[in-house]
């Protein structure tokens, strides 16, 4: 079963707030270790698989210019085509020449529609993938801080000392 980022990051909230409180200690709470530590090496194992995809995303808005490029070009190369072909007489000529301008300026107008297109595109998907990737990385700090906190008895509400245990008094 394929578990992206996002659910994993759910999971390991999940368990957090699941976790059962360590009595007499306020929002302590316990984890299993092991299992906390499995879940975020698999997110952080994640993350390489998710820049991969906005890679390709790049990589298939380039292919998406670049065709439109050669795209440009057959059309330019067709009308040079037509152009020289109707040159026999003055009149056809001069109409062949009104054409191909046409057709380049409408190929050119097509390839910077398709550009921009292509641009806008990959720009949403770059940052949709962006965001997502901070939001994941940002969840992983405070999950991580969390379990420092939980884990070793220093409270980030006192400012990193070690919380007070009356159990461990006498």
């Amino acid at each position: 079963m394929a578990v992206g980022v996002q659910e994993m990051l759910d999971m390991l909230f999940d368990m957090v707030e699941e976790a059962k409180s360590v009595p007499l200690s306020g929002d302590k709470c316990m984890l299993e270790r092991d299992r906390v530590l499995n879940l975020i090496e698999e997110i952080q194992a994640k993350f390489p698989m998710e820049l991969a995809e906005a890679q390709k995303l790049v990589a298939n808005r380039n292919e998406y210019i670049a065709t439109t490029k050669r795209e440009v070009e057959n059309l330019r190369k067709q009308a040079e085509m037509e152009v020289q072909r109707m040159v026999s007489e003055e009149n056809i000529f001069n109409q062949a020449r009104q054409r191909s301008i046409e057709i380049v300026r409408q190929a050119e107008e097509r390839s910077r529609e398709l550009k921009r297109s292509a641009n806008e595109y990959c720009e949403d998907a770059l940052r949709r993938t962006e965001e997502a990737v901070a939001e994941a990385y940002d969840e992983i700090k405070r999950s991580r801080a969390r379990f420092r906190a939980v884990a070793g008895g220093v409270s980030p509400s006192t400012g990193g000392r070690v919380a007070y245990d009356a159990s461990k008094e006498g």
